[in-house]
C-alpha cells in the first residue's frame, strides 16, 4: 500500500478514536470557569461598610477579600486559616479556595469585629 494512503488511513483511525472518546458519555468539555468572588470591606471607627452579613459562596470558588481599616489589625478567615495584616489606609487582601462547605466567620482580631460570614455550599 502506498505511503500516502497509509497516512490517510492512520489519520482517519486517530480521528475516529478521538471522536469516540469524546462521545463516550463523559463530560462534554471543560467546565466553565467560576468567577472569583470579590468582596471589599472598610472598617472606620469600628463601623463596618457594608454592614456585616452573610455572603454566599459556591464550593470550589476562589474568594478574594480586601479590607481597608483605619487601625492596625489582622483580618482572619476562620476554617480556612488565612489571614493578613491590616494597616491604616493600606488595603489587605486574603485569597483562598472555598473547598469546604459550612458557615465561616471573617474577623478583625484585634478590634474583635466580625466582618462577615461566608456560607459555602
Amino acid at each position: 500500500m502506498p505511503r500516502h494512503i497509509r497516512l490517510i488511513l492512520l489519520g482517519l483511525l486517530v480521528s475516529n478514536v478521538l471522536l469516540a472518546a469524546g462521545c463516550s458519555g463523559g463530560a462534554s468539555g471543560p467546565a466553565a470557569p467560576v468567577a472569583v468572588k470579590e468582596i471589599s470591606v472598610t472598617v472606620i471607627g469600628g463601623h463596618i461598610t457594608p454592614p456585616a452579613g452573610r455572603i454566599d459562596v459556591a464550593k470550589g470558588q476562589t474568594v478574594r477579600i480586601t479590607v481597608r481599616s483605619d487601625v492596625n489589625d489582622v483580618v482572619h478567615v476562620h476554617g480556612f486559616e488565612v489571614s493578613a495584616a491590616l494597616m491604616p489606609d493600606k488595603p489587605a487582601t486574603v485569597e483562598f479556595v472555598a473547598d469546604k462547605t459550612g458557615l465561616y466567620d471573617v474577623e478583625a482580631h484585634v478590634t474583635n469585629l466580625r466582618l462577615m460570614q461566608l456560607a459555602v455550599a
